[in-house]
């Protein structure tokens, strides 16, 4: 059999009663020439009777149980390893795709964007009965837009803006690295701005994929240990060694987080004068006033787009 131009990733452990909303999004695609590799990481729920269930029924899926488990980040891995498409669709057990024709409008923004290393898009935010509740839509207008421009965007305001493993498509050819294993919260973070250090992001604010926030995933349990947190410090100290944070351009990033780290204290030693030595200390007070006069705009600004948010979903 030829290899499918997409393959759409599923790790799943223990969301079994998600599974079969997830699967059916994709068998529902206008979009034909995929396969749907569903990658269980030794779940003891029901996981294994309804990916077996749906495998009999379509020959494009293709179940993998894995001998141990792996954990997220291997797993996902695991499943760059065993993909054959040329695109890359990562969709976790518990989202699913949003419209019918995402596959086909992802694949076509990769087809017509060569310089593009990453798709990503709006989401759907639902709750673990599919209730919607809000839209995420934090990349602005759609359209190409540059690698680095991305990168300081995620570093400076120290978030993941691009969106979960779900919200993107890439290429194969540009994934062999796979996922750092020095992550787990933002590990999807770190991948997408390792891929955007090749190329360029093309975005459509159309919510075609759906996020569902609920307390059983991962990403909930990890805020009280704030990992996110001090990941992101991680991951700007492994920046500060690269050229992009040594340009001009850079410094808003570096400052955004120079002056969080002094007011929370969480900077690990020899951070904090790595961010400085960056910035340059002439530049310091500089953007501290810049900041103090632009951050009442800057809350009225996030205050108007909850609020928009909030009206979307609902």
């Amino acid at each position: 059999m030829n290899s499918p131009q997409i393959s759409v990733l599923m790790p799943t452990y223990n969301y079994g009663r998600f599974l079969p909303e997830a699967i059916e999004s994709v068998l529902n695609q206008t979009f034909g020439d995929f396969e749907l590799l569903i990658l269980n990481d030794c779940s003891n729920d029901n996981s294994a009777e309804v990916i077996a269930h749906y495998a009999a029924k379509d020959r494009r899926i293709r179940a993998h149980l894995n001998s141990t488990n792996l954990g997220m980040v291997q797993n996902c891995n695991l499943g760059l390893q065993l993909a054959q498409g040329e695109y890359l669709k990562f969709l976790f057990s518990d989202d699913t795709l949003a419209a019918r024709t995402t596959l086909e409008k992802f694949a076509r923004m990769l087809d017509e964007n060569p310089s593009a290393t990453l798709v990503s898009c709006a989401r759907k935010v639902v709750d673990q009965d599919s209730k919607p509740t809000t839209i995420w839509a934090q990349l602005g207008k759609p359209g190409i837009k540059k690698g680095d421009d991305i990168i300081l965007l995620c570093l400076g305001e120290m978030h993941n803006l691009i969106g979960e493993p779900s919200a993107v498509m890439f290429r194969k050819r540009d994934a062999g690295r796979g996922f750092s294993s020095r992550y787990r919260q933002i590990m999807d973070q770190e991948f997408w701005m390792h891929l955007l250090e090749k190329g360029d992001l093309v975005y459509t604010s159309e919510p075609l994929s759906t996020f569902r926030s609920h307390a059983a995933q991962e990403t909930e349990m990890n805020r009280s240990t704030k990992l996110g947190e001090k990941e992101h410090l991680m991951l700007l100290e492994e920046y500060l060694q690269k050229p992009l944070l040594r340009s001009a351009k850079a410094r808003s990033a570096i400052f955004n987080n120079l002056y969080r780290s002094r007011i929370k204290r969480n900077a690990p030693p020899g951070l904090e004068t790595a961010m400085l030595e960056a910035l340059g200390k002439q530049w310091y007070p500089v953007y501290w006033l810049r900041h103090k006069i632009i951050r009442p705009f800057n809350n009225l600004k996030q205050s108007l787009q909850k609020r928009s948010s909030k009206r979307l979903g609902s």
